[in-house]
């Protein structure tokens, strides 16, 4: 996409200059930024994974050599497991970050129900910004307390939402529960993130409340990556972000159309993650169709690695393994996930050495959950040895999304 072109080489250019973590993976690679004179060439440099990311931002405290601006400059930092910290650097253009806002008809007259958490992670506050860009205005009330979300809703008129669409699910279900049928509701704009929003979902809110949603995919490494339209297959991605559609093994570029993994060059200079492997599968249409006006991503297909998104966060195998280690008790540790009435359950099992206690371990392997990877424990269950087969997944995804 020539478009794309003289934004790629200049980017690079400038992050070979400002970013020790660029210049120390381009020389790795052999190239010079003279080499990256456009999109095509990106795929010359090696794709940058998670896990490398977590270990360069290990080694060079507290931005692993990504950041190219003077840290006092930023607004906020953020934190991602692993850990990583995540700056919220200058936007290079943030009317474009809008867009998904737009496109549901966010503005000023709408009050909207910000329900995605505010503290640690980018989404609560960063989405809270864009709304009051768009002229509206917030009412930041974060994940849960339903009863009182839905008082607040009826009582200022609340006209728009952002979150999960499973806690919407919840919220109208709650609402249904004390006579407020859909008629009454007064939602009528919604934007979905962090989990799959389902056919079902749509034909709900959109069908039955009437309103005007979208789906935005993203991660807290790189804010939003494209978001949904009408009548659309999959999403129109922002304009800050090229993507390549790469094998998950080799990382060698994939035709259009072809499955593979979603490896991202975000344009923001202050903060330049080039050629970051998402770990999303994904497809890229061979020509955007409108209202796309840059690429169009077809879908999201799972995941390329073990990781699995859970209410918004991802969990890593190594996690687990992490917290083996805090608890000698334990040989064999295992997750199952699974989504009853609409809803993501946590359930870890556990095969614990011969002759070691259970006594007080599900508390403390949940409160460690709770700080470490900020994801709730609904269950823990004590198995019988041998009842885990280490060969499987350490995480297991059961879950029905339709």
């Amino acid at each position: 996409m020539t478009e794309f072109d003289a934004r790629i080489s200049e980017l690079v250019n400038y992050a070979y200059d400002q970013a020790p973590a660029i210049r120390a993976l381009l020389d790795a690679a052999g190239l010079k930024p003279s080499d990256i004179s456009g999109a095509d060439d990106l795929a010359k440099i090696p794709v940058l994974k998670k896990d490398s990311l977590v270990e360069m931002h290990r080694e060079n405290p507290p931005f692993g050599g990504f950041l190219t601006i003077d840290p006092d400059d930023l607004p906020r930092i953020y934190i991602s497991p692993g850990p990583i910290y995540d700056p919220q650097p200058p936007l290079d253009d943030p009317a474009a970050q809008l867009a998904p806002f737009h496109a549901i008809g966010i503005g000023r007259g709408d009050r909207v129900l910000n329900t995605f958490m505010y503290h640690l992670t980018p989404a609560g506050i960063l989405l809270d910004e864009a709304i009051r860009a768009c002229g509206a205005t917030v009412i930041p009330t974060g994940p849960g307390n339903t009863d009182l979300q839905i008082m607040m809703m009826m009582a200022l008129g609340a006209t728009g939402f952002v979150g999960q669409p499973s806690y919407l699910m919840t919220l109208l279900d709650k609402a249904a529960e004390t006579g407020i049928g859909a008629g009454a509701v007064p939602l009528k704009k919604a934007l979905f993130s962090a989990e799959p929003y389902t056919e079902s979902q749509r034909q709900r809110f959109e069908g039955e409340y009437g309103m005007t949603t979208t789906s935005a995919y993203g991660t807290a490494d790189l804010g939003f990556i494209g978001y949904t339209r009408p009548g659309l297959q999959g999403f129109c991605v922002m304009p800050n972000i090229y993507l390549q559609i790469c094998d998950p093994e080799t990382g060698a570029l994939l035709p259009a159309g072809e499955t593979g993994e979603i490896v991202a060059t975000t344009l923001n200079k202050s903060y330049p993650l080039i050629r970051f492997g998402t770990g999303d599968l994904g497809a890229l249409a061979p020509q955007p169709a409108l209202p796309c006006d840059g690429q169009q991503l077809l879908g999201l297909f799972g995941r390329s690695g073990d990781a699995v998104k859970v209410r918004g966060m991802f969990l890593h195998p190594n996690q687990l393994q992490y917290a083996a280690m805090q608890f000698p008790a334990i040989k064999a540790i295992q997750v199952v996930v699974t989504r009853p009435e609409n809803r993501d359950v946590v359930s870890v099992n556990l095969e614990l050495r011969e002759g070691q206690s259970s006594a007080g371990l599900a508390e403390k392997l949940s409160a460690l959950a709770q700080q470490a990877v900020r994801l709730r424990i609904d269950a823990v269950n004590f198995v019988a040895a041998g009842s885990i087969d280490t060969s499987e997944r350490a995480i297991v995804d059961r879950r029905d999304w339709d």
